[in-house]
């Protein structure tokens, strides 16, 4: 399957406007990002247990990346609410699970392959530092090799200065609208900007909260 593989080109999703697509395992849909491969993928996906449904035990060759952002995601060592970031590294392996639903951002087989970190993070508790600008406060999650991703919160009209992403830049939209001088981003939309892509984002009224990931579209395919 091939969904926005070219990763020299900009890619804008609102995942509000597309469908679910059924995955293998009843009770289970996902809504397809980018994805280069079939079951066994690098991929962006935004992913849907129903209650009391199950995914079945899998190897992550390349790694798992998942933010939480509704409901309570599980495996056999422990349960993850809203707002949980997780990264699960690569030939890792577990069996997921939800008894009460849950929707989750997810990335598949992007890691390096020396980053070999678990990472479990409450992003409901951990620190906020201050950002650059007024009005910005960023969380970060995980470093490694140039890869940064973090989550960043802007206050109601902030305004952060034109910048170029080198490495690329990713973003999902928690909460919010995210604006730039080339549109608005409502709450579940996707943007992917390619390598030296530039722009000047800000904030009106409703301020947004965002997920950020940047450096990684160097080489994607390799990793």
């Amino acid at each position: 399957m091939i969904v926005n593989a070219d990763f020299a080109l900009k890619a804008v999703i609102n995942t509000q406007d597309i469908n679910w697509e059924p995955s293998p395992i009843p009770g289970v849909e996902r809504k397809y990002l980018d994805r280069v491969g079939e079951e066994v993928a690098i991929a962006s996906t935004v992913v849907k247990y129903a209650a009391n449904s199950s995914f079945t035990s899998h190897v992550h060759g390349g790694g798992e990346e998942i933010l939480v952002l509704d409901g309570v995601f599980s495996d056999e060592f422990g349960d993850y609410p809203a707002g949980s970031y997780l990264r699960n590294p690569p030939k890792s392996s577990h069996t997921p699970f939800s008894k009460q639903g849950c929707t989750l951002f997810v990335k598949l087989r992007h890691f390096h392959p020396e980053d070999l970190e678990t990472v479990r993070i409450n992003t409901n508790t951990a620190a906020w530092h201050p950002g650059t600008v007024p009005g910005l406060s960023v969380m970060p999650l995980h470093e490694f090799d140039g890869v940064g991703t973090a989550l960043v919160k802007w206050a109601p009209d902030t305004i952060f200065n034109p910048h170029v992403h080198p490495g690329g830049e990713e973003i999902f939209v928690i909460k919010g609208v995210f604006h730039d001088e080339y549109d608005s981003y409502s709450t579940g939309t996707w943007i992917r900007s390619p390598r030296y892509s530039k722009h000047a984002p800000f904030t009106k009224s409703e301020g947004a909260l965002i997920y950020v990931k940047t450096g990684h579209l160097d080489n994607p395919i390799q990793q």
